[in-house]
């Protein structure tokens, strides 16, 4: 997705999205790329902190901003509040499990949410902004929500 071609209202929210999405693609790359079993829970460990952060404050603020836009929205985030449950499922297994299925649980994982953030980059977001739905105030509570849950100082 674009960012520069997001219109204002909607830009910062869905930036700050799609650059969650960014580096998680890019933690499931290392993972892909690593040798080292000891890095590899790691970089697990990391994606499973990411993605729990990211998907609690869409679950908070971003998708309940979005209800009642369209029925198409309405829609697309009952599927992805689905798809949320599978890959909390997911990371539950990941920070509980043995090491011997690590790689079964992360290569689900990984697949998983690069769907998900294809249907959102691809269908969602672009319903959004045809909506027209001003999300300037959303990004600011999606930002303060993500420093608090990273520990972090908003």
């Amino acid at each position: 997705m674009d960012k520069s071609k997001v219109p204002v209202e909607q830009r910062a929210a869905l930036s700050l999205l799609v650059d969650d999405h960014r580096s998680v693609k890019k933690l499931f790359k290392a993972f892909q790329e690593s040798k080292n079993d000891a890095e590899k829970r790691s970089i697990a460990s990391e994606t499973c902190q990411q993605l729990t952060v990211h998907a609690q404050i869409e679950e908070e603020i971003f998708y309940p901003a979005l209800r009642g836009a369209s029925g198409k929205i309405d829609d697309m985030l009952d599927e992805a509040k689905v798809e949320h449950t599978v890959a909390k499922d997911l990371i539950a297994q990941i920070e509980a499990g043995t090491s011997e299925m690590l790689e079964a649980h992360y290569t689900v994982l990984t697949e998983y949410v690069g769907h998900h953030v294809e249907e959102e980059e691809s269908e969602l977001f672009p319903a959004v902004i045809r909506a027209k739905v001003d999300l300037r105030d959303v990004a600011q509570q999606l930002e303060a929500r993500k420093a608090e849950l990273t520990g972090q100082l908003a």
